[in-house]
């Protein structure tokens, strides 16, 4: 018997294909715990149908190094994301594979990792200070909605040029169309959610064409300036249309999910004065030697504890989709080629065999002493995992870290009684409520 016969005679996993063609969609979309409770019935590989194809949902850490590294070549990006997705946000990386995502990844690398970190430490910082210092002004307000225009800020200071005003809210406005449809049904008239979207994609992909050319007279050091002047070996750069798309896909991934843990981040806080103490402590015992420095975010040992802990228990994107390429064998089961599968980070940080009472909020699990994060790999993957870890891991982390760090050493904040504090996950993690908050300065 030959290898693919071997495969093709053991059988597919256990589950329900549900109704047909829609099959499991509908309760995939509006029961949060779908997956859980399929998980709990057939255990951590099952089969299912949502968006119109046959699915593997694969559940824990072995399942997301399959995916994400060991056997990262029986899958496919372009194929687990739905056509909005493709034409809406373009031909950028996270659709890209083989040998032209390397090339275009490593193009791209230099404006989110390394000194280009230290040139945007400044920007980030003074982005921060003038919404705390609005938000002062404020007293009480919700706060989901306020990160996400200052995540939005920082992200197209540093990616399109813009500066803080009425031009970055106008863009603000365009993206929050675009998003919208992302999830809508692809109708293209003009009064549709996604005909809208549409639109303010072509409105975002003139803007970014504008500052590109500004780039390319002018050299600048924000993360546009360095794409324009990222050269692969032969000495070939980014063309103009590869470096719009690029753009606005960083624009995408650099704010939806820094919002959804930011907020969470200052949910958590709030709900837990014993580690908010020492996270105030930690910031306050650096403030004593001088301002934000990157040489401090490195010492900020337990707020990277905290954000850990947020990333884990509080994952901005439950799960990653791929398309099933290659036909191949898992736990004894066969998943056909044309499927698709679905990684489930969320399930992963719950998952008692690495994380001890991983329903609470305990900041020390990631401590030097029990890191237990490290008992498996792939265990902690909020960030993605393997060589397709995400690109802006250290800008999203240093812009956190930056938040926090002014947060914590001059204000404080209460969770304002009777609202909605369950979880909504789209189109990224947050609060029914949106957060919404009494806040003011430190005496």
């Amino acid at each position: 018997m030959t290898t693919n016969d071997a495969i093709a005679s053991r059988p597919l996993p256990p589950g329900s294909f549900g109704l047909p063609f829609i099959g499991e969609t509908l309760s995939f979309l509006s029961d949060p715990e779908f997956a859980d409770k399929r998980h709990q019935k057939h255990g951590p590989i099952f089969k299912t149908q949502i968006l119109g194809r046959p699915t593997v949902v694969m559940v824990g850490p072995e399942a997301n190094r399959f995916i994400l590294s060991s056997d990262m070549h029986r899958f496919s990006w372009r194929e687990g994301w739905p056509n909005t997705f493709k034409e809406l946000l373009g031909e950028s990386l996270f659709l890209q594979e083989g040998e032209e995502h390397r090339r275009n990844r490593k193009l791209l690398m230099p404006a989110f990792h390394g000194p280009a970190l230290a040139n945007y430490l400044a920007s980030m910082e003074g982005i921060v200070q003038n919404y705390l210092e609005k938000w002062e002004s404020l007293g009480t307000f919700t706060w989901f909605g306020e990160l996400k225009q200052m995540t939005f800020d920082i992200a197209s200071t540093l990616l399109m040029g813009s500066e803080p005003g009425p031009l970055t809210a106008l863009l603000s406005q365009w993206f929050t169309q675009l998003t919208a449809g992302l999830f809508s049904v692809p109708i293209r008239w003009s009064w549709t959610t996604y005909g809208k979207a549409l639109k303010a994609r072509d409105q975002l992909l003139a803007h970014i064409e504008q500052a590109i050319i500004k780039r390319q007279q002018e050299p600048a050091q924000d993360a546009l300036g360095l794409l324009v002047q990222s050269r692969d070996e032969e000495g070939n750069g980014l063309s103009l249309e590869e470096i719009k798309v690029q753009a606005l896909l960083m624009l995408f991934a650099g704010h939806e999910t820094t919002t959804s843990m930011l907020t969470s981040l200052c949910m958590a806080l709030a709900q837990h004065p014993n580690v908010l103490a020492r996270t105030r402590a930690e910031q306050q015992a650096l403030a004593a030697e001088g301002g934000l420095t990157l040489e401090q975010l490195k010492q900020m040992t337990y707020l990277e504890q905290v954000l850990r802990e947020v990333e884990r228990l509080y994952p901005p994107v439950a799960g990653g989709f791929r398309g099933v390429v290659e036909e191949f064998e898992i736990n004894g089961y066969t998943i056909p080629k044309g499927w698709q599968a679905l990684y489930r980070i969320n399930s992963t940080h719950k998952d008692s065999r690495v994380y001890t009472e991983p329903e609470r909020f305990d900041p020390d699990r990631f401590s030097p002493e029990r890191a237990e994060h490290k008992k498996q790999e792939y265990s902690l993957v909020g960030f993605g995992g393997g060589p397709r870890i995400c690109l802006g891991i250290a800008f999203a982390q240093m812009e956190m870290k930056i938040f926090a760090a002014h947060l914590l050493r001059h204000y404080t904040w209460e969770l304002l009684p009777r609202q909605n504090l369950t979880l909504n996950p789209i189109p990224t993690l947050h609060p029914r409520s949106g957060l919404q908050v009494k806040f003011h300065k430190m005496s």
